[in-house]
């Protein structure tokens, strides 16, 4: 089971992780209603590396994204889901609408989001710069928590 830190136990923790020559892994998103494309990202990202970071967005981080009617689940429960996943070791929240900078504070060796990011990776100057590599992992065709809450819409009607 994974701990949930705050930003300033994080970046202290993974200081550690760097003196025990650990590779870390980042990767961060709302993670509303896991499901199996999440598993599966969450599986190739932790495969990179020694320690898995999930960075999870907060509340009000989510509803800026999503808007008003999101996210389904709580920061707390989507946490507290995250923590019990074997992939992830460590967990944590960020207000902002990227990570950029909780990325900037903990420099991870991989940095992974799904491929339907790859566009656009919040972090990847920093982690490039660092000598750290971006990795943008295939989605799992028919997984998408905006389609699944449209899914369950669409059986009450």
């Amino acid at each position: 089971m994974s701990q949930l830190y705050s930003r300033t136990d994080l970046v202290a923790q993974r200081a550690q992780w760097r003196a025990d020559g650990k590779r870390v892994v980042f990767t961060n998103g709302c993670y509303d209603i896991l499901h199996p494309g999440h598993i599966r990202l969450l599986e190739a990202a932790r495969s990179l590396g020694d320690i898995l970071i999930l960075a999870l967005n907060t509340d009000a981080s989510v509803q800026r994204i999503k808007g008003p009617s999101r996210p389904i689940l709580s920061q707390d429960e989507r946490a507290a889901l995250a923590a019990t996943l074997d992939a992830v070791d460590a967990v944590t929240f960020f207000d902002e609408d990227t990570p950029r900078e909780l990325i900037a504070a903990v420099l991870p060796d991989f940095l992974v989001k799904g491929a339907d990011w790859s566009h656009f990776i919040a972090g990847r100057e920093e982690v490039e710069a660092a000598g750290g590599q971006v990795v943008a992992v295939p989605l799992e065709p028919g997984f998408s928590t905006t389609n699944l809450v449209q899914q369950i819409l669409d059986r009450k009607q």
